[in-house]
């Protein structure tokens, strides 16, 4: 299968990637320890859908801007919800640590705009 997807369709679909990364990894919370069935499921269902799409858009991208905004944006994303839903302390040195992420991230996707 030969599919090429533009810089506008890649950068969607890494978006969808991200948000199967981080349903993922929030299904490991839920499934706690394995022990609920339909949560430890959803963990494999939900990476293998993003490592599916992360392998599309590779080709446009380029793995290094791929694999460093997936992780990057899926870690600011996982931090917020366990912040946010699980009651996860948000201390200075973990959101100061965040900023540096998401500064990181910001500089990839400017880096993979700007021309060769």
């Amino acid at each position: 299968m030969n599919i090429q997807l533009t810089l506008g369709q890649a950068w969607a679909v890494l978006g969808l990637a991200i948000i199967l990364e981080v349903a993922g990894t929030t299904s490991m919370r839920l499934s706690e320890g394995f022990s609920r069935l339909t949560p430890s499921v959803l963990i494999f269902v939900f990476y293998a859908a993003s490592f599916a799409l992360n392998t599309l858009i590779i080709r446009t991208l380029g793995l290094s801007v791929v694999y460093a905004v997936w992780s990057g944006v899926g870690t600011v994303l996982t931090a917020a919800i366990g912040f946010l839903y699980f009651k996860e302390p948000a201390t200075a040195m973990k959101l100061v640590c965040i900023g540096l992420i998401v500064i990181g991230v910001m500089g990839l996707h400017a880096a993979s705009r700007a021309p060769a």
